[in-house]
């Protein structure tokens, strides 16, 4: 599954600049010969109270174990705007969805995307770190650096690759349509089975982009040796499959600068930052 962008992020610096001064484990990676592991720090109630990234080869969590964790151990609402977004549950996937990828991603990776939890935009990302075994906090810098954590952004206009009843000119820009949506900017011309739930489900968005990084992580996308890339592709590089999100290549510049700016909010743990708070 190839994705390249660059507009979203470059102007993403420039909005959150103006913001600123005002139970069952499912198999991911094949066979039952993997270690079993929750990848959380588990409490004396049993609610994880922080997930950790969780190595190639890791049983996860499913989605309905995650949601009681979740749940467990409730968030305030912060984006007031994602509320409807919030409350709507997603849809699956196509069986061909990573197209490109190895087959083990349609496998095993595909059919457990569905979007199937509601909450509050922080309980929601929560949610999609547990399910894929990603670090809760790279996940909460991240969708800031793509949305400030708003499901309504959009972003990458272009004169094709529109959407559904999203063709040039229906959003607001004459002859273009934002072909990247949501909360972490899924681009919808390489994601298109997931539509319109990565629109208009915060979950699905989610989703959808942390199962992406899963099968970047676990080694699935080999075709990044294929393409411009600053080092040979492999399993179990967390930022690497991060930079990939956006440049749709491996440890390139481009990647590189995107990573930069999501572990700088990860330092700043800029989703607690007064100015962050939209209830």
């Amino acid at each position: 599954m190839q994705r390249y962008r660059q507009s979203m992020y470059n102007r993403s610096i420039q909005r959150m600049a103006v913001l600123a001064c005002g139970g069952l484990l499912l198999a991911l990676a094949g066979p039952a010969s993997a270690v079993t592991s929750s990848g959380a720090a588990a409490t004396a109630a049993g609610a994880p109270a922080y997930f950790h990234t969780v190595p190639p080869g890791t049983k996860l969590p499913t989605g309905g174990q995650c949601a009681k964790w979740v749940r467990a151990r409730p968030m305030k609402e912060n984006k007031g705007v994602n509320r409807t977004y919030n409350r709507t549950s997603g849809q699956r996937v196509s069986k061909t969805f990573f197209s490109g990828d190895k087959s083990q991603a349609n496998q095993w990776i595909a059919p457990r995307i569905n979007g199937n939890f509601t909450g509050t935009t922080a309980e929601i990302l929560r949610w999609a770190a547990c399910k894929w075994g990603i670090d809760q906090n790279m996940v909460f810098a991240q969708a800031a650096v793509e949305s400030w954590w708003r499901q309504t952004t959009k972003g990458d206009w272009e004169s094709s690759g529109c959407p559904p009843g999203h063709g040039p000119g229906i959003d607001g820009r004459s002859g273009l349509c934002p072909q990247s949506w949501g909360i972490l900017q899924n681009r919808y011309p390489y994601e298109k089975s997931s539509w319109p739930g990565i629109d208009k489900s915060t979950a699905m968005n989610a989703d959808t982009a942390y199962a992406i990084w899963r099968a970047c992580y676990v080694g699935y996308e080999t075709w990044l040796n294929t393409v411009e890339h600053g080092k040979t592709y492999k399993a179990g590089d967390a930022w690497g499959c991060i930079g990939r999100w956006f440049a749709g290549r491996w440890h390139t510049q481009p990647a590189e600068q995107y990573v930069s700016k999501v572990r700088q909010y990860l330092r700043e743990k800029i989703w607690k930052t007064k100015n962050f708070q939209q209830p």
